[in-house]
């Protein structure tokens, strides 16, 4: 298996986007996941929906210059329940799926293949399965608008969404032809779930988020994770993975996620991830 590595943009949110592209191209690496996050990121919906065409243009030019590809595009409206694709008022599911749309357009101008979402939220005041069952359907809708423009759509199961479990995202996958997951081992080693009850999900994967992590900890340094990665590895290479692996830290003020050397610990990865004989 060849490996295909993608840095991201949101790693380092606190210099001017063409600094952040110019880290990314500086760790030799493929491609660039990019953040469109509502009021927190580079590339915010907010501002691109204003100029989707003229928008498009100024990021493809940005990272072809810089000789990268775009790896993913990786929408996330607001917090959490913000436009969540499962929002339990009816109002609200039709901005979140007009601005899906809008995004999705934004991904085709860009030429990139690939685009990824959370996959919703509990609702107080109804079951799991009732908010469980509502994602499936809006997510169902995702898949198959993202389809229609060739490109492939997933969701990442994390901590506070409807499916917090492996066995739950399975379950989601499952029940929604189409839908593929960013799979990101951290959400679930956080709460102390084990890699071998993660690593069914790898088959569901068509993007890969990879940093540290450990019990209590969502984002931890190279010297603390205890995800096994080289085992990672190999059940990618056994169900022929298809995407890149985004080294993923984030610098945000939430679940200790600003307490990391950023562009150290991705260089450690990079190279760890390099290293493993497959």
């Amino acid at each position: 298996m060849k490996l295909k590595f993608a840095g991201a943009d949101f790693t380092f949110p606190l210099l001017p986007h063409d600094s952040a592209l110019d880290i990314v191209a500086l760790l030799g690496v493929q491609g660039v996941d990019i953040g469109v996050f509502g009021g927190r990121s580079h590339i915010r919906p907010e501002n691109i929906v204003k100029d989707l065409a003229g928008s498009a243009r100024e990021l493809s030019a940005k990272v072809r210059d810089r000789g990268l590809e775009f790896a993913d595009i990786f929408l996330i409206p607001g917090a959490f329940e913000v436009l969540a694709p499962n929002h339990i008022d009816p109002k609200e599911r039709r901005k979140s799926r007009d601005l899906f749309l809008r995004i999705l357009e934004f991904t085709a101008r860009l030429n990139a293949r690939h685009m990824g979402g959370l996959p919703g939220t509990p609702w107080k005041g109804e079951s799991g399965a009732t908010s469980l069952k509502r994602s499936s359907e809006e997510l169902a809708w995702r898949v198959t608008r993202a389809q229609e423009m060739g490109i492939t759509f997933s969701v990442e199961a994390h901590i506070g969404s409807i499916v917090p479990s492996p066995e739950e995202a399975l379950r989601l996958v499952k029940m929604t032809p189409g839908l593929t997951l960013t799979l990101d081992y951290t959400h679930f080693t956080r709460v102390g779930i084990p890699d071998s009850r993660i690593e069914p999900l790898v088959a569901h994967a068509t993007h890969f988020h990879v940093r540290g992590g450990c019990k209590g900890r969502l984002q931890a340094p190279f010297k603390t994770n205890t995800i096994d990665y080289a085992r990672v590895l190999k059940a990618m290479k056994k169900s022929n993975y298809p995407g890149y692996l985004g080294l993923e830290y984030v610098w945000i003020d939430w679940e200790h996620c600003n307490e990391t050397d950023n562009l150290c610990e991705t260089i450690l990865f990079r190279d760890f991830l390099k290293s493993v004989k497959l």
